[in-house]
């Protein structure tokens, strides 16, 4: 019964929508309450991984090895080889034009240390500093399972945003989603569900639905 109530949740907020001349998200308003954000143990910096997807195109760059490269040149949105760590560090302006067009970054865990001395002013303020690759392994999944993942950071305000799809996809795959993102960000909260005030449901120009959390667990 809860997914059924999800779903008209979902419905309801598409149909609170007029048709625009874009692709419209579909985000959850999730606001907080019993938490003292201001320390920063009790915030939530998580990624998330939609069952459904997102419903557009997420962009991943890989930096790596030769032979790296050649592994990801069908999955990968951006490579960056480690011969141009040094450039980009030295320009960094070129730089941040490439990561502002990414979503996610992943780099072999031997170029780590290098990236986060070279680049790490770029990437870590922007919430992408690469995730460490082990030299060899198959990136394809974790490129694959990052095309799918929202990441989520409270930071010190109660209220915050989740992207759950676009309003194209299937309702049953956004209501799928909806419980994902509920679920987890219980998971991360001290005193779980009780730390949630409200949570609404909305397109990127619509109206907010409120979503009963019984409903998304």
């Amino acid at each position: 019964m809860a997914k059924a109530e999800l779903i008209k949740s979902v419905q309801e907020a598409k149909a609170g929508s007029k048709e625009r001349k874009f692709k419209e998200s579909l985000e959850l308003a999730i606001n907080l309450k019993d938490i003292d954000l201001s320390d920063p143990k009790n915030r939530i910096n998580d990624e998330i991984l939609l069952p459904k997807g997102r419903g557009k195109p997420i962009k991943v760059a890989v930096i790596g090895s030769d032979e790296m490269k050649s592994k990801v040149r069908s999955v990968a949105d951006q490579i960056i080889g480690a011969e141009e760590i040094s450039g980009f560090a030295e320009k960094k302006k070129d730089f941040k034009k490439v990561v502002s067009g990414i979503d996610f970054m992943i780099a072999e865990s031997t170029l780590m240390a290098t990236v986060g001395k070279s680049l790490g002013q770029v990437l870590g303020p922007r919430g992408k500093m690469p995730k460490p690759l082990p030299p060899g392994q198959d990136p394809t999944p974790m490129v694959n399972n990052l095309k799918k993942t929202v990441r989520v950071r409270t930071r010190d305000k109660k209220t915050f945003h989740v992207p759950v799809g676009t309003k194209e996809m299937p309702d049953e795959e956004i209501a799928d989603n909806v419980s994902a993102v509920v679920k987890r960000i219980i998971s991360k909260l001290d005193k779980g569900d009780s730390n949630i005030a409200s949570i609404f449901l909305k397109t990127t120009m619509g109206k907010p639905v409120k979503i009963n959390v019984g409903d998304a667990e």
